[in-house]
């Protein structure tokens, strides 16, 4: 059995984004529950990161936040993208496409990567 890997530094804002567009307004719980799932289990998220990155996501206006009842009747903040949390996350995908590509550079073999 592996262990999980904490989520690398820059990536859970996009992660929280890219998944309450696919998904949804969702709660906390199941935004950090639905990205452990989609990375295959191989991602912690814990409340020590999830909460603070959906709050200053919230700051920053690309998500919104609202009381509703959880699919276990109790109380939850319900998170969902704004139209500026949809650009932010165009762009976001953007840079990280970039980002990858060019590291993909430096994986390939000899000659394919110029």
């Amino acid at each position: 059995m592996t262990d999980k890997a904490d989520v690398w530094q820059g990536t859970l804002a996009l992660m929280i984004l890219k998944t309450l567009e696919a998904l949804g307004p969702l709660h906390g719980y199941g935004i950090a529950r639905r990205i452990e799932q989609t990375s295959g289990n191989r991602l912690a998220v814990n409340y020590g990161t999830i909460y603070p990155a959906l709050r200053k996501l919230e700051q920053e206006g690309a998500i919104a936040s609202a009381w509703g009842a959880s699919e276990h009747n109790r109380k939850a903040k319900f998170y969902r993208l704004t139209r500026a949390g949809r650009k932010q996350l165009a762009r976001e995908a953007r840079d990280w496409e970039e980002a990858t590509a060019i590291l993909a550079r430096f994986f390939a073999p000899e000659g394919r990567g110029s």
